[in-house]
């Protein structure tokens, strides 16, 4: 399998959003997370009230089940919206989390990139 076909594979199962619908979900109880590294975090801001878990804890600190979870992580039924940087490893990051029963896991098409094209809110270092 090729890396477009593991993505692909990924994005079948997912109701992916658009940084609007992103941000009405955020603003209706679901959780943003940011799994952005810190270099981008630094040079392009971050979503306000996005919870930042870089990608290589990801899984630990979302399973409600984890004893390393994240106080954010309630339950299985909990709506994730996974937020990389253009949206593609974002894809896969969201399908891990519904294999871990998080059913409601999807991620934000094209990424920060999107949310701050279309205008929505960016909080940057020093402000």
């Amino acid at each position: 399998m090729r890396v477009e076909e593991l993505l692909a594979a990924a994005r079948e199962g997912l109701d992916r959003l658009g940084p609007a619908e992103a941000a009405a979900a955020q603003a209706g109880g679901g959780l943003l997370v940011d799994i952005r590294y810190a270099a981008l975090r630094e040079r392009d801001g971050t979503i306000p009230g996005a919870l930042v878990v870089e990608r290589n804890e990801l899984e630990w600190r979302l399973d409600p089940q984890c004893e390393h979870r994240t106080a954010e992580a309630t339950g299985h039924d909990l709506r994730v919206v996974v937020v990389c940087n253009e949206g593609y490893a974002s894809s896969l990051a969201a399908a891990s989390l519904r294999l871990l029963g998080l059913h409601r896991a999807t991620d934000l098409a094209g990424g920060f990139q999107a949310w701050r094209a279309a205008g929505l809110p960016v909080e940057t270092t020093g402000t």
